[in-house]
């Protein structure tokens, strides 16, 4: 310890420093060590915190590399990407007093877990997470903020009270707040003008227009075209922008669309932002449920349990051209996790999370299933009965926590994953809750009686997602009318 202390202050000053000395830090030119700091950056393993750890060895890399105070949410190099904020279960949901202001984070890379003070979780709640950007909603008045948790980076948007009037769907007229609340899809850019605004993109439940708004606005902006009912399925937010899958119905049902919704551009008259309409980046077999992003990659996999359980993958290798590559294997390294949000999850970080695999919830046989890619064998998890017990049991391991970060609406309320546990926030209802809609679907559930069986399926699929993200709090009431 003693000599580690020597060798830290002889770095930081080389005025001291014999000649021929064997300390070679400061030796380093400032280009070089910028460079070093952006490869540091850029890694997986760490990312941030390993380029802020970087920065501290001396004054010269300090002074040598770019401070990510104040640019942790403009500048998407500082962004946390593989760090997701870790559920605590136990009714622990951020701001708890038992927690005193501390929220842990995971890194789905290396498994480490970090604590950071985050005292303003007192009067916010978390509604999503986007690259490792906390998305909340602040109490009192519904603002919308993104929260860097590592640098203590804000940028304030609108108010989501301002939205009410807009949301569309008659399932969820009794209980607009759910649907606001509920963010199926977020992205976050910056213009490439010199005042660097950061803006906010948002796919809303319940909503038939995409959301924007610029940092400061009061307002939040809609776009002038509308999206599908069945777009709302498996959004994901890729580089700034936000992926999500179209079924064509009219179309024979043989293929589905993938759609991309670029980040909002200024008008060259007006110079007010606006939102382009999507882009078809490709076309998916009909089957595909879920996108998920795999290192720089985006795959898509497709359900087939119609004779016998069959996921297959496919990996959108050229975003330009639409070119899709179905893959065998994704590696001995990666697990996937399908939810609200998909994941990707190094398994040689976590022992008990097996390579190549795809986690998910296996609706017929209720419980949550291990996916074999390369043999296409599937096999229920050793704890997998965990979501449908009537109590979650204790000890948990970490694979039911990591599942759940893939439905935000568990982890902001303290809750882990589980079919029988209501999903109710038990704290600030006023803010948080909404009005209840259990009756809406009994009501539903009648309606379908006089429709095809394909839209029954289809209607009972959506109530097992809203089943899923908590809009019901009678959880035992919905899967018997499943049933």
């Amino acid at each position: 310890m003693g000599n580690r202390r020597v060798a830290l202050t002889r770095c930081s000053s080389s005025s001291k420093r014999r000649r021929g000395s064997s300390y070679w830090v400061p030796d380093l030119p400032e280009d070089v060590v910028n460079q070093i700091g952006w490869r540091v950056l850029a890694g997986d393993d760490g990312g941030i915190l390993d380029f802020v750890r970087f920065r501290a060895v001396c004054r010269h890399w300090r002074y040598s590399t770019a401070s990510p105070n104040g640019r942790g949410i403009a500048d998407r190099r500082f962004h946390p990407r593989r760090w997701i904020m870790l559920p605590e279960g136990h009714n622990l949901h951020p701001g708890h007093g038992k927690l005193r202001g501390f929220i842990r984070f995971l890194n789905l890379t290396t498994g480490a877990i970090v604590r950071v003070h985050l005292p303003l979780f007192r009067d916010h709640c978390a509604l999503d997470s986007v690259d490792g950007i906390l998305l909340l909603q602040r109490d009192g008045d519904t603002a919308i903020r993104l929260l860097h948790p590592f640098t203590g980076d804000i940028a304030e948007f609108p108010p989501l009270d301002t939205l009410l009037p807009y949301v569309a769907h008659p399932l969820f007229m009794r209980n607009k707040w759910r649907c606001l609340r509920c963010v199926n899809a977020a992205s976050i850019s910056t213009t490439n003008d010199d005042n660097k605004t950061i803006s906010l993109t948002m796919r809303l439940f319940g909503m038939v227009r995409v959301v924007f708004a610029a940092q400061g606005d009061k307002q939040w902006r809609l776009s002038t075209w509308p999206m599908q009912p069945d777009d709302h399925l498996s959004p994901l937010s890729f580089q700034g922008k936000i992926y999500v899958l179209r079924r064509l119905p009219n179309h024979g049902g043989d293929h589905q669309e993938i759609l991309q919704i670029d980040p909002p551009q200024r008008t060259t008259t007006t110079m007010e932002l606006s939102l382009p309409p999507p882009k078809l980046i490709a076309k998916c077999p009909a089957k595909s449920f879920h996108l998920v992003q795999c290192g720089e990659d985006i795959m898509v996999i497709t359900l087939d349990f119609t004779h016998y359980p069959q996921m297959l993958v496919y990996r959108l290798s050229d975003l330009v051209l639409g070119i899709m590559v179905p893959v065998t294997c994704i590696g001995c390294d990666y697990s996937l996790f399908l939810g609200n949000r998909n994941l990707c999850v190094s398994s040689k970080a976590f022992p008990t999370i097996v390579g190549g695999t795809i986690v998910f919830y296996h609706n017929s046989e209720c419980y949550l299933a291990r996916y074999h890619i390369r043999s296409g064998t599937l096999s229920p998890k050793s704890d997998s009965d965990f979501i449908v017990r009537s109590k979650m049991s204790s000890p948990t391991g970490i694979i039911q926590h990591i599942y759940t970060c893939c439905f935000p609406s568990y982890w902001n309320k303290g809750h882990l994953a589980s079919r029988r546990e209501p999903n109710q926030w038990r704290v600030k209802r006023k803010w948080r809750h909404g009005v209840s809609l259990a009756s809406g679907v009994i009501i539903l559930f009648e309606h379908l009686l006089f429709f095809s069986s394909t839209t029954i399926r289809r209607s009972l699929q959506l109530i097992d997602i809203l089943l899923i993200i908590g809009f019901f709090p009678n959880i035992k009431v919905i899967c018997y009318l499943q049933s």
